[in-house]
């Protein structure tokens, strides 16, 4: 298998408007392989009479239809958003579908905003698969329709299709799919495919009840840790200390001396401790006794991080995005003002921690775990084996949760498992499990990050000048996305949502610093947007500087943005902004843009005097284009709500002296149901292409808080989480 790494940033994450129009094309057999995916079809149908007019459905003679899911289940509703759209096209009834995760075959199920990558992430599994998933429903319809058409020697458009039931009204004649699976096997895969109508969509913008609820429920869902091989061993692995160490020497002795212990084996991230279950693995690796070579490790704390990011911040970045004469401009303010804000390390804290099951056989590495970038990790894994890309066999499972973890393009934890599996030269099949305090203290983070903001109003209260700059670390840096992805040599998941801030101002200057700090990041649930999107409280605090309604100010600055000012004026509407509260309690708005989706969020809180605060309702309207799933998008904007404000209010990765000093729910601390407020949510009715909704709701919810704290307090926050502040007030 031949992947492309010199594809453009272009080809990666394709411009917006390309969403529109180039996925038309984007039902995807490529040329020279349609052949043989036809003579495959026709291999097989001989076989089982089953039906499997593209890479994406199978129809068998029981009637059930199966649809292969080429992105990663991790609680967003990919498994049921994509099943919508072959169901739509394919007039089937929803209770036929099946749902089955794709192996890695990039050449079949590449993420198509992604060039020639297989892969989840950046909200855009909906975006990229929309017109493709319909043509293939469509392509199966009509292969469908065309075998009754020549059954009962009629006219194809005198067919219909209803709830997976073919059918000819005048004759009286119907059969179902699985009737027709043979005779459709048989025939030529039609080019030309006509899709519906929005206006004849059945399932489309409709509830359809998840795909993956019952499996969960009844725990027949298989996750990594579910999985068991014949002979297989339980690994965890003793991680450095601090990052940068490496292991100086160790002693297993009295790590094999544990029951069920059966190796201790050096990989280059550090020790592994291979058993006959997790205990005593875990047992095995608390007896180790390790010397660590700390000579390159990092052992800044956290906050002397941040002073090194505000002396930096004093000096020029690079240019990311420069308009105008910004320094006459703020020369010739009529008011200037100027804050800094700061953003701490945080950590993704999925339900399940990271694990990977592995092993090895005649023809290469067969994998069971919940994947997220599957070609990356065939790249990665079959450097660590010596082995060909084709030979590295990905059984993609349920994830319990990612928020980008396990979208590591370094691949950490696969990598890691096949070092132990080669340390063991293959003798077992191995299942590496990392613990809630392996991921915490060992993994890796959403970057610190330190902002500084300044602006210049005209008499009237207009932004005539901008100037913002960033100091974070660089996620890319290190990786093999690096070169691919960089603009213009900055990289874009350090400003997203910065370089491209949606307010009218006629002088500009975004600048950035990624300073290198052996601290590992990673991107984290919407990315840049989780800290850029921060600017809506200087937003607010130039409305009050100009003596303006935050709403009115917004409206005024957002011309050439209709989409922003549909939902601002729709969760203003909805929160019933003017009306008065009792005092104690405060409203806040923010909105934000990110991977093409249009978020308004108000949110409303009370503090008390003494400083204790209630985030007591979120109004949320979302703009994400064609709302294939209403019940999903809703469900996806409150747990982003719910996820953006546990690290609002509370999350804090912080370093002492080079350790990560937090390691458990205990200290790193989620919120609970108690604590979660009212939401309500309400979808802007779109024409537009579908766009992303698993990381939308996070950016505007913490702007959202702390602009309605100031409405009650007069407190400015400028540094999260929210926790570390006094909200008392008279």
């Amino acid at each position: 298998m031949d992947i492309d790494l010199k594809m453009t940033r272009r080809d990666f994450l394709k411009a917006d408007a390309s969403l529109g129009l180039g996925l038309m094309i984007a039902f995807y057999i490529p040329v020279g392989l349609s052949k043989a995916v036809s003579s495959t079809v026709l291999e097989n149908s001989a076989n089982s009479a089953s039906f499997e007019p593209n890479a994406f459905i199978r129809i068998a003679a029981d009637n059930s239809i199966t649809v292969i899911v080429k992105h990663l289940e991790m609680g967003q509703g990919v498994s049921t958003g994509l099943p919508t759209l072959i169901a739509e096209e394919l007039d089937a009834d929803w209770d036929q579908i099946i749902v089955e995760a794709a192996p890695a075959k990039a050449r079949l199920y590449r993420n198509l905003i992604w060039g020639s990558l297989q892969g989840t992430g950046a909200s855009n599994s909906m975006a990229n698969s929309f017109t493709q998933m319909r043509q293939a429903g469509a392509t199966a319809r009509a292969m469908l329709v065309a075998a009754a058409a020549d059954r009962w020697n009629v006219p194809v458009n005198e067919i219909s299709v209803n709830k997976g039931i073919v059918q000819h009204l005048g004759n009286k004649l119907n059969a179902s799919f699985g009737e027709l699976a043979e005779a459709a096997s048989q025939l030529t895969i039609p080019e030309n495919i006509t899709l519906k109508d929005a206006k004849n969509f059945v399932y489309i913008g409709k509830h359809v009840d998840r795909k993956d609820t019952m499996v969960k429920l009844n725990g027949t869902a298989q996750y990594t840790i579910d999985m068991q091989l014949p002979d297989m061993l339980t690994a965890v692995v003793a991680h450095p200390p601090l990052f940068g160490a490496k292991v100086k020497s160790f002693d297993a002795s009295e790590a094999k001396r544990v029951k069920g212990v059966v190796n201790v084996v050096q990989i280059p991230t550090g020790i592994a401790v291979l058993a006959n279950g997790f205990w005593p693995a875990k047992l095995g690796r608390d007896a180790l006794k390790i010397e660590w070579d700390t000579s390159a490790a990092n052992t800044l704390g956290s906050d002397e991080i941040l002073q090194q990011y505000k002396q930096l911040a004093k000096t020029p970045g690079a240019i990311v995005r420069s308009e105008g004469d910004i320094n006459k401009a703020l020369t010739k303010a009529s008011k200037r003002l100027f804050a800094s804000f700061d953003f701490p390390y945080l950590a993704h804290a999925a339900m399940e921690p990271m694990d990977c099951a592995m092993a090895i056989n005649e023809e290469g590495c067969e994998m069971w775990h919940g994947e997220q970038m599957q070609t990356l990790t065939q790249l990665n894994v079959s450097k660590v084996l010596g082995l060909k890309l084709d030979q590295i066999k990905i059984n993609t499972l349920y994830a319990g949760g990612s928020f980008g973890r396990r979208g590591n393009p370094q691949s950490d934890f696969q990598s890691e498992t096949a070092h132990i599996v080669k340390a063991m030269e293959g003798q077992f099949p191995i299942k590496l499990i990392w613990t809630r305090e392996d991921d915490m203290q060992a993994g890796f983070y959403r970057p610190l990050n330190y902002h500084t903001l300044e602006a210049g109003l005209d008499e009237k209260g207009n932004i005539i000048a901008w100037h913002h700059r960033i100091v974070g670390q660089s996620i890319l840096a290190g990786t093999m996305l690096n070169s691919v992805l960089l603009e213009k040599g900055n990289d874009p998941m350090a400003m997203d949502g910065a370089k491209d801030i949606p307010y009218r101002t006629p002088n500009l200057l975004v600048d950035l610093h990624t300073p290198k700090i052996n601290v590992p990041v990673l991107w984290w649930r919407s990315v840049a947007h989780t800290h850029t999107a921060f600017i809506e409280t200087f937003i607010d605090e130039l409305a009050v500087e100009a003596n303006i309604d935050p709403v009115e100010f917004r409206r005024s600055h957002l011309s050439g943005q209709p989409r922003l000012l549909n939902v601002l004026e729709l969760a203003v509407e909805k929160s019933e902004w003017n009306t008065p509260l009792p005092k104690g309690r405060g409203r806040g708005l923010a909105v934000h843009k990110s991977f093409n989706t249009y978020v308004a969020q108000v949110a409303e809180v009370t503090v008390s005097k003494d400083g204790k605060l209630t985030v007591d309702r979120v109004t949320c309207a979302v703009d994400c284009g064609i709302a294939v799933n209403p019940n999903i998008i809703e469900s996806q904007m409150q747990g982003g709500i719910g996820f953006g404000l546990s690290a609002a209010l509370k999350g804090a990765i912080t370093l002492k002296d080079g350790k990560v000093e937090q390691s458990n729910f205990h200290d790193y601390q989620p919120i609970r149901m108690n604590e979660m407020p009212h939401i309500d949510v309400h979808i802007v009715d779109s024409n537009e292409a579908p766009s992303g909704v698993g990381e939308p709701g996070v950016p505007p919810i913490a702007p959202a808080v702390c602009n309605a704290i100031f409405m009650v307090t007069g407190k400015r926050i400028r540094s999260l989480p929210i926790s570390l502040h006094d909200l008392s007030y008279t």
